[in-house]
């Protein structure tokens, strides 16, 4: 399994625009073959900043979503509100406490 964790900051009048792209698309992002698991959280300090929080089985998975034609609907739609270019990390977990 691998942690797929992505920033984002959207210029404060597109982020209306995002929330409501995300919440009409965070079923079918979820239920994507190889996801199991999806969060969007948001900075505390700055309310324009993002991070999409998803578990991939693999790698593969993650890829065969980007190349998706469900990720280029949403993406086109995302990164046209940016005001920072985004950042993105895939990560394995290393020690989890219960």
């Amino acid at each position: 399994m691998i942690i797929r964790i992505v920033k984002m900051s959207f210029r404060p009048d597109e982020v209306a625009g995002f929330l409501e792209n995300f919440h009409k698309n965070k079923t079918l992002i979820r239920s994507f073959e190889g996801c199991s698991h999806l969060e969007l959280l948001r900075d505390v300090e700055h309310e324009n900043v993002f991070f999409t929080y998803s578990y991939w089985i693999s790698t593969d998975h993650l890829d065969n979503y980007r190349k998706s034609d469900l990720f280029r609907t949403v993406w086109a739609n995302t990164k046209k509100r940016f005001n920072a270019p985004p950042e993105a990390w895939s990560v394995n977990r290393e020690v989890e406490l219960p």
